[in-house]
């Protein structure tokens, strides 16, 4: 039976750190995904309202072939400026692309934001938004383990008519191949099924990791807007004000082309953990990120070990999902 890493967190796949930072007053917060140099990457984005920037940069056929970071925040189109304060402290520390020696150091940052301008907290910020200094301030908060639920950019989250938060989670296939996620949870959709209990992702629970929980009854999936959805009020239903951000990452290594394939089968984590999910109201989309430390085969078992690595992190992500409603 295959297993989680020792942390059962994204930082498994080795080169990766995760720093959060969180703003108590506002009730909002900045998680920052950082590389060890620069990463193969890709986005597939699939919901109806995203908040994005650099994304454009991560397509096969533009030129930069890696990124150094990946930040997910709140805070709606003000949430954008986390990735100045990221990008200003990894340049500070020669971080980046060097467009000639001496050059300035240029860090490729994606990021996507989240809107939690509803949640409870002083958004009375004039023309002073919190998201440069969160951004900077994940950068310095970057370690191997890092917390789950009520945190970053998880903060302000709702998952449904739940609170909503950060969650992760590792899948070790062998051969030294490591595959992980992480996701901010702020979906309009539920993460619970009809008993309010048991998580739709209970199949792919591995040792209990989000309470163990399983249905006592049949485990069916027939109202297609469950009542534990936000879709049971009005509130919440603005394109865009939903969303669930994730990053998935591999130590394969694999193109920019290949890393679009697997986020794009990472999004069905979304739809195995949520329902409904990549709604009007979503902004939901998955990154992916390729270390490089594993070789796969050239021949015609490489796209077989693509598929591989693409169905893990779809589980591994309806597993982080789980988790982080489960830890906030």
């Amino acid at each position: 039976m295959l297993k989680p890493g020792p942390r059962n967190l994204i930082t498994d796949v080795p080169g990766l750190t995760v720093g959060h930072a969180t703003d108590e007053r506002v009730q909002t917060g900045v998680t920052t995904v950082l590389c060890d140099g620069a990463w193969a990457a890709a986005v597939d984005i699939g919901g109806g309202g995203p908040g994005v920037r650099e994304t454009e940069t991560l397509a096969a056929e533009n030129l930069v072939g890696g990124i150094h970071a990946v930040v997910l925040t709140g805070g709606s189109v003000f949430g954008l400026g986390a990735a100045d304060g990221v990008v200003a402290r990894l340049s500070a520390r020669g971080i980046g692309l060097r467009l000639k020696p001496d050059g300035k150091a240029i860090p490729i940052v994606p990021s996507a934001v989240l809107h939690d301008l509803s949640s409870p907290g002083d958004k009375d910020w004039g023309e002073e938004p919190p998201y440069r200094a969160l951004g900077l301030a994940s950068v310095d908060a970057a370690a191997e383990d890092f917390t789950l639920g009520s945190a970053g950019a998880g903060r302000g989250a709702r998952a449904g008519q739940r609170k909503g938060g950060i969650g992760s989670a590792s899948l070790v296939l062998g051969d030294g191949l490591v595959v992980g996620a992480l996701a901010a949870v702020n979906a309009v959709g539920s993460a619970m099924m009809p008993d309010g209990e048991t998580y739709w992702a209970w199949p792919f629970e591995i040792d209990g990791e989000f309470g163990g929980r399983t249905p006592t009854g049949p485990a069916r999936a027939i109202d297609p807007m469950p009542e534990e959805s936000g879709l049971a009020g009005l509130g919440r239903l603005t394109a865009g004000a939903n969303t669930t951000l994730a990053v998935v990452a591999t130590n394969a290594a694999l193109s920019k082309a290949e890393a679009k394939r697997v986020a794009m089968m990472a999004q069905d984590g979304i739809a195995r953990a949520i329902r409904p999910a990549h709604t009007p109201f979503d902004g939901d989309l998955v990154f992916a990120l390729a270390g490089g430390a594993i070789t796969l085969p050239q021949d015609g078992a490489r796209w077989q070990a693509i598929a591989r690595i693409g169905s893990a992190a779809a589980d591994c992500l309806a597993r982080a999902i789980a988790r982080g409603v489960h830890h906030a």
